[in-house]
């Protein structure tokens, strides 16, 4: 039993929904970690149909083996370019490579990399203040450590 055979079978019984594998571990143990998310939402019927899927696909009286499937959690980090699209116009946060954390709003998303918007404290000829302007960088994944959905509970 291979991760890839896992996310097959996933896969397979995720089509024509709008669901996805984001993630798939296997421990030595074999204890097997399936994680999906959606464009919209995964519920725990879903979960629950996944697991039955793998379950009838493979015996686990020939593999011993302990599945979890559960939908990606709030505050982890953002794994797929397609969950970044789902949040374009919401915030999140972003911890570069370099150690810098932005919250900002995710203004695009390609293949390559992200757009961000945020506002920064700037230094303006003329003024004695620091000034707050909205800046917008994009950067490529290679750049960004994660990047997490930032929920603000004020």
């Amino acid at each position: 039993m291979e991760i890839k055979e896992i996310a097959l079978v996933a896969e397979k019984a995720l089509e024509g929904t709008d669901m996805f594998v984001v993630d798939c571990t296997i421990t030595p143990d074999n204890t097997i970690d399936l994680v999906l998310d959606s464009d919209t939402s995964v519920s725990i019927d879903a979960c629950a149909m996944i697991n039955r899927a793998i379950g009838e696909r493979f015996d686990r009286d020939v593999e011993d083996y302990s599945l979890t499937v559960a939908s990606a959690g709030i505050g982890e980090p953002l794994k797929l370019v397609r969950q970044y699209k789902k949040l374009v116009g919401e915030s999140v946060e972003v911890l570069l490579r370099s150690g810098v954390k932005i919250l900002a709003t995710l203004d695009e998303v390609t293949d390559e990399n992200i757009t961000i918007s945020y506002d920064e404290s700037v230094v303006v000829e003329g003024k004695k203040k620091k000034q707050i302007q909205r800046t917008t960088h994009t950067y490529t994944y290679d750049e960004i450590k994660w990047t997490k959905e930032y929920l603000d509970y004020k």
